[in-house]
């Protein structure tokens, strides 16, 4: 090959010598020939490598000119470099994805072993902490506390009316949070040096990998992946007007109209943050739903609270439309013209382009494999899902709870089948919409009684100014045992928590009104709701809501 004047001649041992010192095959014509024979790559990259590389090595030797073979040899040369990287690597376990479900993995196969990878496409940090979870609650907070200005007067605090909010600055208190948030995951991820690798994983095999050319063969493989917003694609076309909660926190300011569609979590919290921060919010839902909601007396509550704060167009889908000026979105019979719209339409999987279909096994519509719920495991392969990629549960502590799963089977002979903790969902508007245990669409058809309370003359919630809102309960009426809880209540994260913890012990409504309950507190509202309930059992005591001295199983608080 010629190059600046000289010409560089290889020798037919010399290529062979090459090749074997960059760990990849004999480039004999027995290897060309029966590229299946070489130890180093599976057999389709072997053929794929003799085939490109063997002629252009053979023109080098030749000492062809290089008007003649320069695209062989820059091609060769090139593939030379990368080579190196391509021989197979073996590890126990291949973790696809630094995300929640990824990283709490780890913690469950380095119990067991040390020889892994954490392989992952894209920024570091997990998609709690920076476009979740985390950032949306700086910005909830920020937008709850200005509200609180609404019940200065009343308090006898002057001034309300002279305050007002930064929103360039509200935002970027939002990003360092943010980035603070997200700066302790990406050092979480980085202390797994070399075993971490940065790259796009495809299934070759269903334990053989291809990360951007590298090889790995691994024993058992790990999908986590997450998932992504999804935005029609004949909305792309206006921009950066259309955001999702992946660009949201990235913007410098805020628009003085905005259009929300979808009030699910993402829709209604954003939604009802951006109101409060004086933006003119029109939020859109192709059902009546809101958060999740399935109980009809809670879900009538919040629809008539969150109205309040921002027009509410359900029932319809939503279009949008451009004429040279500002959006124009539509539902139904509803027109109104928005400076940007926020798309809060649900996640897609990321499952694209990961070869899943070489796994031999029937995709679902949205290219996830069908897979046990129990143990997370693909089929009979040593292939596992956690998090929100497999779209069951896609919540933080229940991604959390995938990685365990799949960390602690990856490494054993025979997967185990894990029960999952008591359902729990939180939307944190205000009052927080909340979901403990049973929904009211799954309750049982052999029957089951409610019980509520309404927050509107609730002492604490009053003394607060946050007396809106409702709590129902769900109870078998033969045993009292607790079934589930739906709310739009103050304070619900934490009633929520309560009555999951009681749940999952479950507990029935007598032992919680055994319980101790302070005053004045939003949980007195509980105890209201629990003695309703009470009164509706098949088993009515006439005892005080106390243990007796000889119940053993409440001796241990005294």
């Amino acid at each position: 090959m010629r190059m600046v004047g000289r010409t560089v001649s290889v020798s037919r041992e010399r290529e062979t010598a090459i090749a074997q010192d960059n760990g990849l095959f004999n480039l004999d014509t027995r290897a060309a020939a029966r590229p299946e024979a070489s130890p180093y790559l599976p057999a389709k990259i072997a053929a794929q490598v003799v085939e490109r590389t063997v002629p252009a090595l053979r023109s080098l030797g030749e000492g062809k000119p290089a008007s003649r073979i320069t695209r062989e040899g820059i091609e060769l040369w090139s593939l030379m470099a990368y080579y190196p990287i391509m021989k197979e690597h073996h590890v126990d376990v291949a973790i696809i994805g630094a995300g929640t479900a990824g990283l709490v993995a780890i913690r469950e196969i380095q119990k067991v072993t040390k020889n892994f990878v954490l392989i992952q496409d894209g920024p570091y940090g997990t998609t709690c902490a920076r476009v979740g979870c985390m950032p949306s609650k700086a910005f909830i907070q920020i937008a709850h506390d200005y509200h609180r200005r609404a019940f200065f007067a009343q308090q006898g605090i002057r001034g309300a009316e002279s305050l007002s909010l930064d929103i360039p600055a509200a935002l970027r208190r939002v990003r360092e949070l943010r980035d603070r948030f997200a700066g302790g995951m990406v050092k979480k991820t980085d202390r797994f040096g070399d075993k971490l690798i940065k790259g796009r994983a495809r299934f070759l095999e269903p334990n053989v990998l291809d990360v951007d050319g590298r090889i790995i063969r691994a024993k058992s493989v790990i999908i986590a992946t997450g998932s992504r917003p999804i935005v029609p694609d004949a909305w792309q076309k206006f921009g950066d007007r259309i955001w999702t909660s992946d660009t949201f926190f990235e913007l410098e300011t805020l628009p003085s109209s905005v259009a929300v569609i979808g009030l699910g979590v993402i829709g209604l919290e954003l939604g009802q943050a951006m109101a409060r921060l004086g933006i003119d919010v029109v939020g859109i839902a192709r059902s009546q739903h809101l958060g999740g909601i399935s109980d009809p007396e809670v879900l009538a509550s919040a629809g008539e609270a969150l109205s309040r704060e921002m027009t509410l167009w359900r029932g319809y889908p939503a279009d949008i439309t451009e004429a040279g000026g500002p959006l124009t979105v539509t539902a139904g019979p509803h027109s109104n013209n928005i400076d940007a719209v926020l798309v809060a339409t649900g996640r897609r999987p990321n499952v694209d382009d990961m070869g899943l279909d070489t796994l031999g096994l029937p995709l679902q519509e949205n290219g996830v494999p069908e897979y046990d719920p129990e143990t997370l495991q693909i089929g009979e392969l040593p292939v596992f899902i956690a998090g929100d990629v497999n779209t069951a549960r896609p919540i933080l502590h229940e991604a959390w709870d995938d990685g365990r799963i799949a960390g602690y089977n990856a490494v054993r002979d025979k997967p185990a089948c894990f029960v999952r903790r008591t359902p729990l969902h939180v939307v944190f508007s205000d009052p927080n919409i909340v979901m403990a245990g049973k929904m009211y669409r799954d309750l049982p058809e052999d029957g089951f009684v409610t019980s509520e309370i309404r927050f509107d003359d609730q002492g604490r919630a009053l003394i607060l100014n946050e007396n809106v809102g409702i709590l129902r309960l769900y109870a078998r009426p033969d045993t009292g045992e607790l079934l589930g809880a739906e709310m739009f209540a103050p304070a619900g994260e934490h009633l929520g928590h309560l009555l999951a913890w009681s749940i999952q012990q479950r507990l029935t409504v007598h032992d919680l009104l055994k319980m101790p309950f302070y005053h004045p507190v939003i949980e007195e509202g509980l105890r209201t709701a629990l003695e309703d309930l009470a009164r509706k059992l098949h088993d009515q005591s006439d005892a005080p809501e106390l243990a007796f001295c000889d119940e053993t199983s409440m001796s241990s608080l005294t």
